[in-house]
């Protein structure tokens, strides 16, 4: 049987034309968009490493002799040292004296210790003075003398607490 010969499909020309032209219409692409400029990026500006700015010193003594910046210096380590400071006057008898020469630089590092009266009885006594006077880092920068060497005596109390001569309370 001829389906087109059926009497349920009759074949209008018209509707054939039509539906081919919905069904062509159905099958056309939409055209893309153009593409995407995409932008080139400027050339690198060159990189320029500036040094580090110099900090300038935290502290800072006006002294202009080595005597008027063992002050300054003392009373440094005082503060960095409240809690090992012996208060009042000290005994008659220390366990250890010490006399340490101490060199500052110009930003208040110190660049050498070195003992004019070493406590040698008493080495443990040694190394936490000079280790506490590393420790105290950075000095007041003698900013008038540029670099110090001074000269301060410890006065070391058998309990671990010192005094400086530079600011001692005295002995009994």
């Amino acid at each position: 049987m001829n389906i087109f010969a059926s009497s349920h499909f009759k074949l209008n020309p018209l509707r054939l034309m039509t539906s081919l032209a919905v069904f062509l219409a159905g099958c056309t692409t939409t055209p893309l968009p153009p593409p995407a400029t995409v932008p080139v990026p400027a050339p690198a500006a060159p990189i320029v490493v500036a040094p580090p700015p110099i900090a300038a010193p935290a502290y800072v003594s006006n002294a202009i002799t080595p005597r008027d910046y063992r002050r300054d210096a003392a009373s440094h380590l005082y503060e960095r040292n409240l809690q090992r400071v012996y208060r009042g006057k000290m005994p008659p008898l220390l366990y250890a004296v010490g006399v340490l020469q101490v060199e500052v630089d110009n930003k208040g590092h110190v660049t050498s210790t070195s003992w004019m009266r070493a406590p040698k009885h008493a080495p443990e006594v040694m190394a936490e003075i000079e280790r506490t006077v590393r420790l105290a880092e950075p000095y007041p920068a003698p900013v008038r003398m540029g670099r110090v060497t001074y000269t301060d005596t410890w006065l070391w109390h058998k309990s671990g607490l010192f005094q400086l001569d530079t600011l001692t309370e005295g002995q009994m």
